[in-house]
């Protein structure tokens, strides 16, 4: 399974059910910060709903429909980047990140994301990597700008998270951009 040393004391590891009571316990750091836009946090609540998350990213691995990472940091998970989906038949993959607070702006989402876009592209030939992100959240629009995506529109109201309704930005990037990109 694909894992990458990113610089600087940062590890990106595959996310495994084994790693389910460290997984919780970053989950309760950055809760909070972490579930503004993203319901992860609400799903993995305790340590049993941690190991069921994990599972259910295992199967997808097995079943090479996803995947899922964590960022270390200098040997404590801060938060991770993951494939929620991928069709190798469709050459397509949806990526997704969070981060607790303590571990924001020093670069490594942006980091873990070129890794695994370039593991993506490069390893497993997909040729389109989506990304979706809240209109609100300002740092995930920022990753997809930094990775040279290009915004393909607005989904209005598609996302319900804690009893409110967001707009979702649709961004992308296809392989021949990426690797253009990536050469210059």
């Amino acid at each position: 399974m694909f894992e990458a040393s990113l610089g600087e004391g940062v590890e990106l590891r595959p996310l495994v059910p084994e790693l389910a009571e460290e997984f919780a316990a970053h989950m309760d750091r950055g809760r909070e910060y972490i579930g503004r836009y993203v319901a992860m946090p609400d799903v993995v609540s305790d340590l049993p709903a941690a190991r069921k998350f994990l599972k259910t990213y295992a199967e997808k691995t097995a079943a090479d429909t996803g995947r899922i990472w964590g960022i270390w940091l200098d040997g404590t998970l801060v938060g991770g980047v993951l494939f929620r989906v991928m069709d190798l038949r469709m050459e397509s993959a949806e990526a997704g990140c969070w981060l607790e607070p303590a571990a924001v702006g020093k670069g490594l989402v942006t980091r873990a994301v070129t890794a695994i876009i370039d593991w993506a592209i490069e390893e497993r030939g997909v040729h389109r990597v989506d990304w979706y992100a809240s209109s609100r959240n300002e740092a995930s629009l920022a990753v997809a700008r930094r990775l040279g995506m290009t915004k393909e529109g607005t989904l209005r109201a598609a996302y319900l998270h804690r009893g409110e309704r967001y707009d979702m930005e649709v961004w992308s990037v296809l392989a021949p951009e990426w690797r253009a990109a990536r050469r210059s």
